[in-house]
């Protein structure tokens, strides 16, 4: 057995504010009922990037997900109900959310994210608002008519939150925030917008569901310490622990299973403990810090650079909103990183943006060349799709 999904005595309703003004909100509802619908059943489902729900067979009950594929191809996971069940728990047990604390969310349900919310919320017995597709100042305004207490969102949907207006939407007591490094200005600016609220940034992935969660105690840059019931290593090249930079480890009943189709070269187990290719460091109080997937990771004047850490920099100068940092083989440097900003040509703030980057990364970290284009291509997640982004700069060169 693989455990079920559902308590049996559900009497959550699922919202769609604006009725009308969100076609895509709608969608997500009725996507909702269908997943209900197949794990009240026991039987297996599928959600696919599309956003279709199909069962799936097998033995037991399954849950599968695609991930979003930033650099490379889609892979389809496939996790047990009781791995998110143990989760679910946690939720009740350490944060008391119970079913009178009505939940929302604002992004799509191929989102590993929002499905994990939306099935969360279900479990325990919450009231769900559905916001997906609604504007951010309309889904600001749907969380105060719909009283929702819990909010669980990804840094890029909280930056377009808060962004849109400075209204303050003081019923939201938890936000959990993941799928993203949280920069400190929109920190801030959530803290304003939701008075009553504690904001918990987690570290996780589709395969490993959560790995860390911050606290009131978290220090900046860090992503929290070991999320109730997971073993958290960060590992050297020799495979002895490290308090330096190492790759992470994690052993937790949280775990997938498996990929289904798809696979990657990142994903490792030994002895019962994952990686998913992440970097990182450990302080002596046990909070990690994220430094980058170790497949982006490349060499610049032979020192080790990662991309998540110059985007991070990006994102916390003023103007700047969706941005990646690429990569670029260089005959002289090994490679040189090219910055990409969303937008219209802006000089003024290419400059601020090197400027800024030089000052906390130092010269060899900082973007070589700022770029503009006018869309950033974006994945599901609200993160930008790089391989998309690098079909882009080559026709650009």
């Amino acid at each position: 057995m693989t455990g079920t999904l559902f308590r049996k005595d559900i009497s959550s309703t699922v919202l769609v504010p604006g009725e009308g003004q969100s076609a895509i909100g709608t969608e997500t509802a009725r996507a909702v009922a269908m997943v209900v619908g197949l794990l009240r059943r026991g039987e297996s489902l599928m959600m696919t990037q599309t956003g279709a729900v199909t069962t799936a067979q097998g033995d037991g009950q399954w849950l599968m997900v695609q991930s979003a594929g930033s650099t490379g191809a889609p892979k389809t996971i496939r996790r047990s109900p009781a791995s998110w069940v143990a989760s679910f728990d946690v939720t009740r047990r350490q944060f008391g959310i119970g079913p009178n604390a009505p939940y929302a969310v604002l992004g799509a349900i191929t989102h590993s994210l929002t499905l994990y919310a939306v099935l969360e919320a279900l479990h325990i017995g919450c009231d769900l608002s559905v916001l997906t597709g609604l504007k951010p100042r309309s889904q600001a305004r749907a969380l105060k008519q719909a009283g929702a207490q819990v909010l669980y969102a990804t840094p890029t949907q909280l930056r377009l939150l808060t962004a849109a207006t400075t209204e303050p939407v003081p019923g939201v007591r938890w936000i959990f925030c993941g799928g993203g490094t949280l920069d400190p200005q929109t920190r801030a600016q959530v803290s304003q917008m939701f008075p009553t609220a504690t904001l918990h940034e987690f570290f996780g992935a589709s395969e490993t569901s959560f790995m860390t969660i911050s606290d009131a105690e978290t220090p900046s840059g860090s992503v929290g310490r070991a999320y109730p019931g997971v073993d958290l290593q960060v590992r050297d090249a020799q495979d002895r622990d490290t308090r330096d930079i190492g790759e992470i480890w994690v052993k937790s009943p949280y775990l997938f299973d498996g990929y289904v189709d798809g696979d990657s070269p990142d994903t490792r187990w030994k002895n019962g403990y994952l990686s998913i290719g992440e970097m990182g460091r450990l302080d002596d109080a046990g909070n990690l810090t994220i430094l980058g997937r170790k497949s982006r990771m490349v060499t610049v004047s032979d020192q080790n650079v990662f991309p998540e850490a110059i985007e991070a920099q990006m994102r916390a100068v003023p103007g700047v909103g969706h941005c990646a940092a690429i990569a670029v083989r260089d005959a002289r440097r090994g490679h040189v990183i090219i910055g990409v900003l969303e937008g219209q040509q802006d000089d003024a703030l290419a400059a601020r943006v090197r400027t800024h980057c030089r000052a906390t990364l130092g010269a060899q970290k900082t973007p070589r060349r700022i770029l503009f284009v006018d869309r950033m291509p974006l994945l599901t997640a609200g993160k930008p799709d790089l391989i998309a982004l690098g079909h882009q700069l080559e026709q650009l060169a």
